[in-house]
């Protein structure tokens, strides 16, 4: 009996035992969390929303509060935009978007749609692997351009995510403008959980400003129009100033110690050629005279890398604030740019 008492206890610990440790697991990793898309709580900062774009855009309340009925909050879009990959380190983002298979993808869509990049470059300037790379990067060249209903996804951020509520109002505001001038269906677009959509990831502000109509359809169609995801990219950068012919980022050496007085958060060029050299960057020959650059360090697991970013790297990155991500943009691009030219 001693035994069997014994038993049972031992038993019964084991099972409390367990059910501690599964409680601790799903509090550690968020298995308990609902992720499902659910009605918002609380309509308040809602209706004050709708209040506004009756007043300033003459919309209609009925069909906005309407249409605000059908909006669902995605808990699952607030744990993605807090954790975003461009907080992790270079030789953990590099490998997520300068990849062979990006590389042949690139290839493949320089190939299909080589006049429209030609026409492209011709007119905005841009060379076609920007803009190659650009798609690449954001959507696998029109292959993932999002899940989320963008209505969802703007009212989720604009409502539910106090750090970026307001950014995100705006984005809505613009997001319902552009379907009124464009004529389309504000509950039918899907995108990312930010709200980029179309196959050049562009937000709702973005495609109001930046968009064209490159195939002259009548209409900017950023998803089903390679031609107006291609014009508009291009346009893009030209109204942020790229600089045709200009050099993107330089690879450098360093040496003394005065060059780490040069490195601070920040992607816009801020030093003189000679501001450069003066504090030990070694810098390539044959730069353009009075182009300035910034010098960026970059984490990969052989120690910093060093890098001087120049005008342009600081207009790709007008596309995503992000030296990692102008920098994975520009080496793709340098891969695209040589496999293409092998193949010819």
């Amino acid at each position: 009996m001693k035994l069997l008492m014994f038993n049972k206890s031992a038993f019964r610990y084991n099972i409390f035992f367990i059910i501690i440790c599964l409680s601790f697991l799903s509090l550690s990793t968020g298995y308990t969390k609902n992720l499902s898309p659910r009605q918002f709580e609380s309509t308040k900062a809602i209706d004050q929303f709708i209040r506004h774009m009756v007043q300033k855009h003459r919309f209609k309340q009925t069909e906005l509060e309407e249409l605000f009925q059908k909006a669902r909050l995605h808990p699952g879009i607030i744990e993605a935009i807090s954790r975003p990959a461009e907080a992790k380190p270079w030789y953990d983002y590099r490998p997520i978007f300068v990849t062979t298979s990006r590389v042949k993808g690139g290839i493949k869509f320089w190939n299909k749609y080589k006049t429209i990049l030609e026409q492209a470059n011709n007119i905005y300037g841009v060379p076609e692997e920007i803009i190659t790379s650009i798609i690449g990067v954001e959507t696998r060249y029109g292959r993932h351009t999002g899940r989320y209903p963008i209505l969802d996804s703007l009212s989720t951020l604009a409502f539910a995510y106090p750090p970026r509520s307001k950014f995100f109002k705006s984005e809505l505001e613009h997001y319902l403008l552009m379907t009124r001038e464009e004529q389309l269906d504000p509950l039918a677009l899907k995108g990312s959980y930010a709200g980029a959509m179309g196959m050049p990831q562009f937000i709702s502000s973005s495609f109001r400003r930046y968009a064209v109509d490159f195939d002259k359809s009548g209409q900017r169609d950023l998803w089903e129009s390679p031609a107006d995801a291609i014009g508009s990219v291009a346009n893009y950068f030209k109204e942020h100033r790229w600089r045709s012919g200009e050099p993107i980022a330089s690879k450098v050496k360093v040496h003394g110690e005065r060059y780490r007085l040069l490195l601070s958060k920040g992607i816009k060029p801020n030093k003189t050629q000679q501001e450069l050299l003066d504090n030990g960057v070694v810098l390539p020959n044959g730069l353009p005279t009075n182009l300035k650059g910034r010098l960026i360090a970059f984490e990969t697991k052989a120690g910093p890398e060093y890098w001087v970013a120049w005008h342009n790297f600081y207009v790709i990155s007008r596309y995503n604030h992000s030296a990692l991500y102008s920098m994975a943009v520009f080496q793709l691009s340098e891969k695209i740019y040589a496999m293409y030219n092998e193949e010819d």
